[in-house]
């Protein structure tokens, strides 16, 4: 009896924490998995997503072991690992959404292989710029575009701003980009770069993409950039603010929303945006603050002025 408690408990002991986390996830169902997800980045659901899809014949008594690692209890759970594909895309769109899900699911299920542009997405913005800095402004467009917006808008900080008026507005009157264009862009990113892109063309750019961008730059920077829109095409610049989110926006958005956004800003920052804010707003954060944080909030705006 002795033994056959300790077998499990020794069949992990050489496991490795991402598959033990894996086998974790798998137990938990297609929601609560996708919860704990949506508290990771990028890289770390990659990682997990990659482990969860290499599970194979994971009996019973390992998964007791992990759950108890956990504290928790599991039961009537068999073999993982069988059918696992459908399970990864559903819970990795709950919690991703499907945009964002979509490229991840593939090149989880395909092997983990990131390569191409997508690639991209996995370096750090400054090695980005550098890549593409001598290149066509064309494509220079097109891989910013491609790129989630955060590290867009990081990428067009290390170009001038000349070169990025001509990005943001090469993004915005970008629609699609054919399959041979995708191709030749794969090759120029070097070899090792290179990956099929399908026949499908590539929904991409666009004035909500320039948005999405511009939301991540710094306010001066985005200002000016904005102002030099409205010189080469002030219909266009009008688009592209009005597909902006701003802060004043924050009085449409549910409470739900804004207790998800207290929980990720720091209070300089809250204090710095709330400080030019509307009166709605302001009331609409104090009213999602427990009543000492508002009076906190409230003291520490007025001693920082106008």
């Amino acid at each position: 009896m002795s033994d056959q408690n300790t077998k499990p408990k020794a069949s992990i002991d050489s496991m490795p924490a991402i598959e033990k986390a894996a086998i974790l996830l798998m137990s938990l169902g297609e929601d609560n998995a996708a919860e704990v997800l949506r508290h990771m980045g990028p890289k770390e659901v990659q990682k997990i997503g990659l482990s969860m899809a290499k599970l194979q014949n994971v009996q019973k008594d390992q998964v007791e072991a992990v759950m108890s690692d956990f504290m928790q209890v599991i039961s009537n759970q068999t073999a993982l690992g069988v059918g696992a594909d459908g399970y990864i895309r559903k819970m990795l769109v709950n919690a991703l959404g499907e945009d964002k899900a979509g490229t991840l699911v593939d090149r989880i299920l395909t092997g983990g292989n990131t390569t191409g542009l997508d690639t991209l997405r996995w370096m750090d913005a400054r090695s980005v710029s550098d890549m593409i800095r001598f290149e066509h402004p064309q494509i220079q467009a097109i891989v910013i575009a491609y790129l989630d917006p955060d590290q867009a808008a990081e990428a067009l900080k290390y170009f001038d701003e000349r070169v990025r008026l001509d990005i943001v507005m090469r993004i915005a009157s970008l629609e699609s980009v054919q399959p041979h264009a995708m191709k030749e862009l794969n090759d120029i990113l070097e070899k090792q770069f290179a990956k099929q892109t399908g026949s499908a063309s590539t929904d991409l750019g666009g004035s909500k993409c320039a948005a999405d961008i511009m939301n991540f730059l710094d306010t001066n920077v985005e200002s000016a950039l904005m102002e030099a829109i409205k010189e080469v095409d002030e219909d266009l610049a009008q688009e592209i603010q009005d597909l902006m989110f701003v802060f004043d926006n924050l009085a449409d958005v549910d409470d739900r929303g804004i207790q998800a956004l207290l929980r990720e800003v720091s209070s300089e920052s809250l204090i710095l945006a709330l400080k030019g804010a509307d009166e709605i707003v302001k009331e609409k954060i104090f009213g999602n603050m427990s009543k000492r944080a508002a009076e906190l909030l409230r003291d520490d705006l007025e001693a920082k002025g106008p």
